[in-house]
């Protein structure tokens, strides 16, 4: 892997993800962004029938919650006990624990209600950023990353790619569809936990890069 690659990545990716966020936090914090979010949830509810609401229901609870645990449980089994990448696995911890953490302290900092029209779903505490979509980056955004180390051809890091993207992206409009989170929450989330990922991965790789000198 080309270590300035990532190391310039990561930090491109961190630097655009804070401001994105900023940005956002600051357009709720006005009033400047329900123009926005309204023209969103307007397209996405318009959708709505029996079997897409069924399908929603089940990204949602991919997303976060039970479901999420255990796939995050069995995600660090395959690591710990039959690949042996435990130095991945306690990545893996940072980045997910680190991502919980900080939703917990965002939402305690922002307040925002969660909309209120058009409940598909029930859902407690604030809406912003958008618990659910910070998790699936968290995860999937890790995932992916630490698959994409190992992948050996292009064709299967596009896939992961592509897939992972999917995956963080119809969590994110689930909860939009289901009427329980604002646009700008599952946007807000995405950038937070993104920008998050990739400063542990910065971390990560030059302890990695240390490590090995070390050992030379």
């Amino acid at each position: 892997m080309n270590l300035k690659f990532v190391f310039t990545a990561s930090f491109i990716i961190s630097l655009i993800g804070a401001i994105g966020f900023a940005l956002i936090a600051v357009l709720i914090g006005k009033n400047n962004i329900e123009w926005f979010d309204s023209q969103i949830i307007t397209f996405v509810q318009h959708w709505e029938s029996p079997w897409l609401t069924s399908v929603m229901k089940g990204f949602s609870l991919i997303g976060a919650g039970t479901l999420n645990v255990i796939i995050t449980i069995l995600i660090m089994i395959m690591l710990y006990f039959v690949f042996k990448h435990r130095w991945e696995l306690l990545f893996l911890i940072g980045v997910i624990v680190g991502s919980a953490l900080l939703n917990v302290v965002l939402k305690a900092i922002f307040h925002r209600a969660r909309p209120t029209l058009h409940r598909l779903a029930d859902a407690t505490g604030y809406s912003f950023p958008s618990g659910h979509s910070m998790a699936a980056f968290a995860l999937y955004g890790v995932l992916c990353f630490l698959l994409w180390k190992h992948a050996r051809t292009a064709l299967t890091r596009t896939l992961l790619i592509v897939g992972g993207i999917v995956m963080i992206a119809a969590i994110g409009i689930s909860r939009i569809y289901l009427g329980v989170h604002y646009p700008s929450d599952v946007i807000g989330g995405y950038l937070a936990s993104g920008t998050w990922l990739a400063v542990t991965i910065w971390f990560y790789q030059r302890w990695l890069e240390r490590r090995s000198t070390r050992r030379v």
